[in-house]
């Protein structure tokens, strides 16, 4: 399966400049056209469908298969290629995050969070009144504040970046490569504040999984460059290839935004460019083991050296 499709990769040359143009600019439409689909489904899914438990989930990994197959039809950077040892580790910490990551955030935040909604009377109904598109934007941007603090503070603060670090010793960037990590910061990304707004149940799944698709192709080894708009307010794999890049610590301190890029724009955080080299330190593929032990390096004398100096 791993290697399907990569005699594909240099079809685009059996085409003239012209339609090489025509046929790129099509390849740019589909994370877009991906988003509008997400939209679409939300708003006109069956109520039952949408507070079944199965919808949010197949939503969430139907993107993710549809954006892994994409790598093989339209190869980005060929050092990036998937192999069976990648796709093992990344369907791993797929799991982990829906099943683990999720329930713990359910159970320690969200929970706790609704109660308190309801004993403090906390509530925004002017919000759920609001169209069903405007209500998926807010819910989305909301989230991306708090993911852009929290993983600014990541690479500013050595306690938090040692937790975050092992996300940027990966050495290439694919669709599910947003899930792996320490399960400490996985599971400090995943906080948020959502769980005390009132919107409609539709629109709140809309967000997540427009945010999640959004998400995956900024980590995707996807040849597709989206048009200035989408670019402009969401991440693309230009802007987080960039904070990936391998040239220096100090370089990855830029392009916060897991989903939202438009925060670093507000928050000068913003750089324009793209890396084709990833990957922090020696650029050594760490193993689960490594990744999740990573926090204690200082404690085994272990220190890296791609940390924050001066916060």
């Amino acid at each position: 399966m791993l290697s399907a499709g990569r005699a594909s990769l240099k079809r685009s040359d059996r085409f003239a400049p012209g339609e090489r143009a025509v046929k790129q600019s099509l390849i740019n439409l589909i994370p877009p056209a991906t988003l509008a689909g997400i939209l679409a489904f939300w708003a006109y899914a069956p109520q039952e469908w949408v507070e079944g438990p199965w919808a949010l989930l197949a939503v969430g990994l139907g993107t993710l298969a549809f954006v892994q197959g994409l790598e093989f039809l339209f190869e980005r950077h060929a050092g990036w290629r998937m192999n069976w040892r990648e796709f093992a580790t990344d369907v791993f910490y797929t799991a982990f995050y829906y099943i683990v990551i999720g329930w713990l955030s359910d159970t320690l935040v969200n929970g706790p969070l609704v109660q308190l909604k309801q004993a403090w009377g906390i509530g925004t109904p002017w919000l759920a009144e609001l169209p069903f598109l405007v209500q998926a934007m807010v819910v989305l941007f909301i989230f991306e504040f708090g993911q852009y603090w929290m993983h600014r503070a990541m690479h500013n603060w050595h306690p938090l970046w040692l937790t975050h670090a092992p996300h940027h010793h990966l050495t290439q960037l694919n669709a599910m490569k947003g899930f792996i990590g320490n399960p400490i910061e996985l599971f400090l990304i995943s906080l948020g504040v959502i769980a005390l707004l009132d919107v409609d149940l539709n629109a709140l799944f809309a967000s997540f999984t427009v945010g999640g698709a959004i998400a995956t192709y900024a980590h995707a080894n996807v040849r597709a460059d989206p048009p200035i708009w989408y670019g402009f307010f969401f991440t693309t794999i230009r802007n987080h290839s960039l904070h990936h890049t391998a040239t220096s610590y100090e370089d990855t301190r830029c392009n916060y935004g897991n989903s939202a890029i438009f925060w670093d724009r507000v928050f000068g955080t913003y750089r324009e460019g793209e890396s084709a080299i990833v990957g922090q330190g020696d650029r050594r593929r760490l193993s689960i083991p490594e990744q999740w032990l990573f926090p204690l390096r200082p404690v085994t004398s272990e220190a890296p050296a791609d940390a924050p100096q001066n916060p």
